[in-house]
């Protein structure tokens, strides 16, 4: 990994939290999730939802996530890495599928964070005590000609979060025409949760919320620059995942 600090980052730590679950009564979830770490520095999630669900879903968002992920791994800015993704898609599939592509990254060139959508799916930006919803900005990537993504770019400062999911999170927290989603966050992150934390919350009331039976795939990434004090060098990153039983025919 790149070891390199800046000043302005030297007391900051960034995580990223990320928790999954397929619709009820599907193995495979449409959604998927990569991350990787920019070459000048920083690291990248991209966050991809299939056209459809299941298998034929999960085909599309793979393509789509290694398309974004290798731009980036060559040091393709998220902007352009987001528009080559949908040339590549709309070409590869001759316009008849589509996916929603989110992207949130931490440059260290810059010192920023970089939030890029293609999604109807709301994402959130949580920053000073105050909840801002990103949402009706930004169109599906693979369709239509010239599409480009919604792009919003904030310092790196402690006690930012930023949350992005499938729309199965928002149907979950939906109440009539009214969406809980924004209530339960600031509920969530009064008590300035870990990143991890944050999407096992999510994901747990969401589940919750449909007596444990998701009517979509559930997808949550949540990235958050805290403190770093004392400031500390190690970095970590794991993963936990279900192996289903293997099923014999």
């Amino acid at each position: 990994m790149d070891t390199r600090e800046s000043p302005a980052n030297h007391s900051l730590e960034i995580q990223l939290g990320a928790a999954k679950v397929p619709r009820y009564a599907t193995s495979i979830s449409g959604d998927t999730l990569e991350m990787i770490e920019r070459p000048q520095g920083g690291i990248s999630a991209v966050l991809v939802d299939g056209q459809r669900s299941g298998r034929s879903a999960r085909i599309i968002s793979n393509i789509v996530a290694r398309k974004a992920i290798s731009l980036l791994g060559e040091g393709v800015r998220d902007g352009a890495a987001v528009r080559a993704t949908h040339d590549y898609l709309r070409t590869h599939r001759g316009g008849q599928v589509s996916a929603e592509l989110q992207m949130v990254s931490v440059d260290l060139v810059t010192q920023t964070l970089v939030i890029s959508r293609n999604a109807r799916c709301p994402s959130y930006i949580w920053s000073d005590g105050t909840l801002d919803v990103l949402v009706n900005d930004s169109e599906p990537i693979g369709i239509y000609d010239n599409t480009k993504p919604s792009i919003v770019e904030l310092p790196l400062a402690p006690w930012v979060y930023v949350v992005s999911c499938t729309d199965g999170l928002g149907e979950a927290f939906e109440t009539g025409q009214r969406s809980d989603l924004p209530t339960a966050l600031n509920q969530l992150l009064a008590a300035r949760p870990t990143a991890q934390d944050l999407a096992d919350s999510l994901l747990s009331s969401a589940l919750e919320r449909q007596d444990g039976r998701p009517h979509d795939d559930v997808s949550v990434l949540v990235v958050a620059v805290l403190p770093n004090s004392p400031p500390n060098r190690v970095r970590r990153l794991s993963a936990r995942f279900p192996v289903p039983p293997q099923t014999h025919v």
